[in-house]
């Protein structure tokens, strides 16, 4: 990995990794909803142990990454490990600078509904650099591992056991809170990774296409596949230009259609996940 792509993605990290620190300590805390994660199973155990959060959340990432390594393996590679100590450290700061927190809304509905959706673009962001929070993931691998359950079931049932547990020292309206939390907050990870993964698949019809396949292939660095089509209604063969596009490049394509042929006919759909070389772009010729 060259030094700027290293930068670009670890600074990725750290500022997702921040932000689910900030969603914990000024949403989740002071809700006294425990959303399924391990800083929710830190919060109760805060009742029980007197260390602050940030010193517990350390030692429990401690514990499990060790037990990653011994049960999984190798598969915990340096970004679970940064992540891991980020959260407490980030945790750490908050707890000097602001140390006794109130609620920011002044409602627990708020608060919670605050907190699904600001852990949820942390997340996102770094399951999107294939990084990881550590914590509960390490539980739901191992599940996944020895008791062959799919992750997304083995991550939604750690976590409902993290907010069951809440049962232990708040009343009924707070665990039912974190009980429908937990959930919802597992379908708001989706629809965020889901849109940053969201694709658009360009399919076009023009007299021009060789000018549209150079410009796809190096104005925009991607790969096209082209197509013989006959018109239903005429009989002609044409070629069809198909791509697999970014949002941003999307864009662009449209810009230079409208330079180079108006009448091309072009539909777009939209591909949720591509699997294969895609993200590889082509280097650019020299």
């Amino acid at each position: 990995m060259d030094k700027k792509k290293f930068i670009r993605e670890y600074g990725i990290i750290t500022l997702g990794i921040f932000i689910i620190s900030m969603a914990v300590y000024f949403f989740m805390i002071p809700s006294n909803v425990i959303v399924g994660s391990l800083s929710g199973l830190v919060i109760v155990l805060a009742n029980f142990i007197p260390l602050p959060i940030s010193v517990m959340t350390f030692i429990l990432n401690a514990a499990l990454l060790i037990i990653g390594f011994i049960f999984i393996g190798k598969e915990f590679g340096a970004k679970t490990v940064y992540t891991s100590v980020m959260l407490p450290v980030f945790l750490f700061v908050f707890e000097k600078i602001v140390p006794n927190n109130k609620s920011l809304t002044g409602d627990i509905l708020i608060d919670t509904i605050c907190y699904v959706l600001v852990v949820s673009v942390g997340l996102a962001m770094l399951f999107n650099a294939n990084a990881s929070s550590g914590g509960l993931d390490i539980v739901a691998k191992i599940v996944n591992k020895y008791l062959h359950v799919e992750i997304g079931k083995a991550m939604t049932i750690t976590g409902m056991c993290v907010a069951v547990s809440s049962i232990l020292v708040y009343g009924t309206k707070e665990v039912i809170l974190s009980i429908l939390a937990t959930y919802v907050n597992g379908i708001v990870i989706d629809n965020f990774i889901g849109g940053f993964n969201r694709r658009k698949r360009v399919c076009i019809l023009s007299d021009h296409y060789e000018v549209v396949q150079k410009f796809i292939t190096e104005e925009l660095n991607r790969g096209v596949t082209l197509y013989t089509a006959m018109g239903g209604y005429n009989k002609t063969e044409r070629i069809e230009v198909v791509t697999i596009l970014t949002q941003n490049e999307y864009g662009k394509l449209l810009e230079y259609l409208h330079t180079v042929d108006m009448r091309a006919f072009v539909t777009v759909s939209t591909v949720n996940e591509v699997i294969g070389e895609w993200n590889i772009k082509k280097k650019a010729r020299g």
